[in-house]
């Protein structure tokens, strides 16, 4: 047994061949110690696994990645709604924009003490009572008679979201190899993107299966509560997934840990990810939460929250929330302004592929410059074709190129990157500080794109993203640093001060 861990965490078993004969498996040895009654030892060796269960790593992945449907479904869902809403209840744009932001009130509150929760209960458990809780607020948003108990059942859905969404790629991080980590890691927004792809369908589905008064009293009611259904399947997957392997050997549960790092990383891998993590431990174990707001994770902190700003300020959920009605403003009608939208979450998908396949290749930097100045040049080609009444196709042209920069960079490294940049006991928590900036920004960009859409018309509003993309482009460049391929630990060495 390797110094620091217990011994109390060892099991034993009778042998078949001898009354007398203990067998003793070591958490991080693949060897068995015959322990015979006349006290002489001996040791025979176990069939090592060679190489980790690359399958296995993906379910893991798969399973945690739905708290990305998720956030996918509901956050474009409601697009597909607000049109059929703001007519029933005759919504001015800042009621509009409360419905849809009302989503991102319960997020920050979800994700808030999601952290803190998953440093306590484990990240499984975390997933599984935000799963739960999406479940009913789904349900009880297809029921709802007004404008406040729909934003009562976005509150609580949003809750459910917090809960479950930065825990989700905690899980990923801490159970991926490091050569994997960021495409596995980027599975969360793939599956998010996958539900804005299959949400924009059924919102074009759902719109051309009755005529526009049906819409307007039952339509939209079927768009929000088909959201239950991701929810239950969230639900289901952490039902038979295992708990994070780094919780569980931080936790005192060595030897669960490791058996889940053996079948991940083969026997000799999962050796030396348990010596990393059992040296992080002994240092941790003097740490506290206030350690995130001094001398060096203070740098990790910062970076975090740069990066989960930026991932909703750079501008992308202007068309995921209201792409149908900005579509509509340019000239598309007859529900072509559902199909427009359909388009763009096509691209958005695709590209998110492209971001997956490129993260562990050309690194998290180089896709972000990349992508924050993409955004930039088609921000601006979008105000110019508002500001000169340009053909409508112009504007869905640009809305995809806006898109697929978002998807290849900002959109999938973001949920990468924050939960490599903090050690083990802090992982949790400071990803769900980090959390609270990313829902925070989305509701201001919920809030008040229809107010910014009605007072600045789209080449202002356009525009003014233009900026926040530039402005993300230079944080970039000067303040985040390149994490792929590198272990947890090694991440967490490089942000501590040295002595």
């Amino acid at each position: 047994m390797r110094e620091g861990f217990p011994s109390t965490s060892r099991q034993r078993s009778r042998s078949h061949q001898s009354p007398s004969t203990l067998i003793v498996r070591t958490p991080l040895m693949s060897t068995t110690q015959v322990v015979n009654g006349d006290d002489t030892t001996r040791e025979t060796a176990q069939p090592a696994v060679a190489q980790g269960s690359m399958k296995y790593v993906i379910i893991l992945a798969l399973s945690a990645g739905m708290a990305g449907l998720l956030y996918g479904y509901d956050a474009v869902s409601i697009s597909g709604a607000i049109g059929f809403l703001q007519e029933l209840y005759d919504l001015t744009p800042a009621h509009e924009g409360l419905i849809v932001s009302s989503i991102f009130i319960g997020g920050v509150v979800g994700v808030g003490v999601s952290g803190f929760l998953s440093d306590r209960i484990g990240r499984r458990k975390v997933m599984m009572f935000g799963a739960l809780f999406f479940f009913i607020a789904g349900l009880f948003a297809a029921f709802t008679q007004s404008p406040e108990q729909l934003i009562a059942a976005r509150i609580i859905g949003g809750l459910g979201i917090g809960l479950s969404s930065s825990i989700s790629i905690t899980y990923v991080t801490e159970c991926a190899p490091a050569k994997w980590r960021g495409t596995l890691s980027s599975m969360y927004q793939f599956l998010c993107i996958i539900g804005i792809f299959l949400t924009n369908i059924i919102n074009f589905g759902i719109a051309q299966s009755g005529s526009h008064e049906w819409g307007v009293s039952t339509g939209w009611r079927w768009v929000l509560g088909i959201g239950a259904a991701p929810a239950l399947v969230l639900f289901v997957f952490m039902l038979f997934a295992p708990e994070s392997p780094r919780f569980l050997m931080q936790s005192g549960k060595e030897q669960q840990g490791f058996k889940i790092l053996e079948r991940i990383n083969g026997t000799a891998g999962a050796r030396e990810e348990a010596k990393a993590i059992e040296a992080s431990i002994k240092l941790d174990q003097s740490g506290s939460f206030a350690e995130l707001f001094g001398p060096g994770l203070r740098k990790a902190l910062l970076v975090g929250i740069f990066l989960a700003v930026f991932n909703q300020a750079v501008g992308q959920n202007t068309i995921s929330f209201y792409g149908p009605t900005i579509f509509r403003n340019a000239g598309f009608g007859g529900n072509s302004e559902f199909l427009a939208s359909t388009m763009v979450g096509g691209v958005e998908l695709v590209f998110t592929v492209v971001g997956m396949v490129l993260i562990d290749r050309a690194g998290r930097k180089p896709l972000m410059l990349w992508g924050t100045a993409l955004m930039a040049v088609f921000a601006v080609a979008m105000a110019l074709t508002f500001m000169f009444n340009a053909p409508g196709v112009l504007v869905v042209v640009f809305a995809c190129g806006f898109i697929a920069a978002f998807a290849f960079s900002m959109g999938p490294v973001t949920w990468v990157m924050i939960p490599e940049l903090f050690p083990t006991h802090l992982r949790g928590r400071a990803s769900g500080l980090c959390g609270v900036f990313i829902w925070g920004t989305a509701w201001l960009i919920g809030q008040f794109t229809p107010m910014m859409f009605a007072s600045w018309g789209g080449q202002g509003m356009f525009l003014f993203f233009a900026v926040l993309d530039i402005i993300g482009f230079l944080g970039v460049r000067f303040l985040v640093p390149e994490t792929k391929g590198k272990r947890l630990e090694e991440i967490e060495a490089f942000f501590r001060p040295t002595k």
